[in-house]
């Protein structure tokens, strides 16, 4: 009798890992399930230069992605990564092209400015105890967007020399420049989330935030953290968009904020916090390209492409909402 109670518990726990497994994994056959589709409706779709064009027109969202799944670990929002990507890419460009500062330099201190505006959303959330990320990230989409109008007279810069152009538009034979960065911030990002304290912080954040303080973690500091990298991977979206198009525009990185959830909620991540992996992210992102460049290739209108995406962001939602159902259910 023992025996067999014993094998049902077994049984059960196994089961349990399986439920895991494929839930981990959903997304990636999401992916493959619909490149599978797009194959068969169109012939272009697994061609080399085509799979590398994808790569490359995820790249940004993947950057700004993964700093706004942070900010959702700790059931926030990032609402001014567009606007900080705006902000960051024309600093810069005035910088190197309008005063002849070393490229190099220039880059770095546009980088900076992304993630000096990120540390600003986190004071603002912090220290000036706004109810939720809503409010600073949005007022803060508006003073970028209007500062990066107002430094260029809503003129764009273009023509930038070839270090800053490589990175956006280079490639090392087939792969793209672009996306071994994205790999690279990624692995990064992977390591900062399971192997350090912050990290651990992060996700204990988002799971109970009451808990998290009265088990000693500095709220505020981690909060403050969280929101200046996103800022610093929107201002490294902001890098790769100038270097790909060649020109820095103060309109750049308009609608970027909600591509950059969808990849987010996509990948498994949930607005409730505390849920949610870098790699995950980074599929939900190609996904969101994949989708983007399947519709090209079917040749279906801007219109309906901006129909079709904006279902996909509802759908994304609602997919996280059923997620909790679930596991509120299986509890």
């Amino acid at each position: 009798m023992e025996k067999a109670k014993n094998t049902q518990e077994a049984a059960k726990i196994n089961w349990g890992k399986v439920k895991s497994i494929l839930s981990s994994a959903g997304v990636l056959i999401a992916l493959i399930v619909l490149s599978a589709i797009l194959a068969i409706l169109s012939p272009y779709f697994l061609e080399v230069e085509n799979l590398m064009n994808i790569a490359r027109q995820s790249a940004i969202n993947s950057l700004i992605a993964v700093g706004m799944l942070l900010t959702i670990l700790t059931a926030g929002i990032d609402l001014s990564v567009g606007s900080v990507l705006a902000l960051s890419s024309v600093v810069m460009a005035i910088l190197i092209k309008n005063m002849g500062i070393n490229p190099l330099l220039g880059m770095i201190v546009g980088l900076g400015v992304g993630a000096f505006l990120g540390f600003l959303n986190g004071i603002m959330l912090t220290k000036l105890h706004l109810p939720h990320p809503f409010i600073s990230t949005l007022g803060m989409m508006n003073i970028a967007r209007g500062l990066a109008l107002i430094l260029t007279k809503a003129t764009p810069i273009s023509g930038f020399p070839p270090v800053v152009q490589f990175i956006g538009a280079g490639s090392i034979g087939v792969v793209p420049i672009s996306f071994l960065v994205v790999i690279g911030v990624y692995i990064i990002y992977h390591i900062f989330l399971t192997r350090t304290p912050t990290g651990r912080y992060i996700y204990a954040i988002g799971g109970n935030i009451e808990a998290a303080r009265l088990s000693g973690i500095n709220v505020e500091k981690v909060l403050v953290i969280v929101y200046t990298l996103s800022g610093l991977m929107a201002a490294v979206g902001g890098l790769v968009l100038v270097g790909r198009v060649n020109a820095a525009y103060p309109l750049a990185g308009l609608g970027y904020e909600l591509d950059a959830i969808a990849a987010v909620i996509i990948g498994g991540a949930s607005f409730m916090g505390g849920v949610g992996t870098v790699w995950g992210t980074l599929v939900g992102a190609i996904i969101m390209a994949v989708i983007r460049n399947g519709l090209n290739l079917l040749s279906v209108s801007p219109e309906w492409q901006t129909v079709i995406i904006g279902s996909v962001i509802i759908g994304a939602v609602y997919l996280d909402v059923l997620r909790r159902r679930m596991e509120t259910k299986t509890k």
